[in-house]
């Protein structure tokens, strides 16, 4: 977090502003002393301009494994989701790949991300309602769908146990 909002060239205060967080929050993010839920961790990326992926941190070997159940995994707030990062785009190449899970309850709101981000959502397991905020699309298994992540949008469970996997295109 901290190198980002250095290459940012920004104050404390400034990005806690900027992303609508308080200061000793970002404080304690920094400091790693914080347990953050993915709203805020989203903010902060979308207030210092870099994909999510970069405040978070990843192995980085020829082969990479990461069992069903492990990873660097971050949960929201407000509803049942949980993200786990599986791969981070290297230099260069701006793409994230996820693992979503989710139980039936509050969907997952998510605000824009930086322009021109495109999700491409593929359903592992379950029933899902997903995409921009005016227009959700109900997906089951083995569906793919992408969207602009640029405009508001949602993740909701529609039945327990819903997976997906979620590969964030940034440009």
């Amino acid at each position: 977090m901290r190198r980002e909002r250095a290459r940012a060239g920004l104050s404390l205060s400034e990005l806690a502003k900027r992303a609508g967080i308080a200061k000793s929050t970002l404080s304690q993010l920094e400091a790693a002393t914080g347990n953050p839920g993915i709203e805020t961790v989203w903010a902060l990326a979308v207030a210092l301009g870099v994909p999510f992926s970069a405040l978070m941190e990843s192995p980085a070997p020829a082969v990479t494994v990461i069992r069903a159940g492990e990873g660097p995994t971050m949960h929201a707030e407000r509803s049942s989701y949980a993200g786990t990062l599986l791969s981070r785009g290297p230099s260069g190449l701006r793409r994230d790949i996820y693992h979503g899970a989710m139980e039936p309850g509050p969907a997952r709101e998510s605000d824009p991300h930086n322009p021109g981000t495109v999700e491409h959502l593929i359903v592992s397991t379950g029933h899902l309602l997903a995409g921009p905020r005016d227009e959700p699309v109900e997906l089951f298994p083995g569906d793919y769908m992408s969207y602009p992540g640029d405009v508001p949008h949602a993740y909701e469970a529609l039945v327990p146990g819903t997976t997906f996997v979620l590969v964030m295109q940034h440009v």
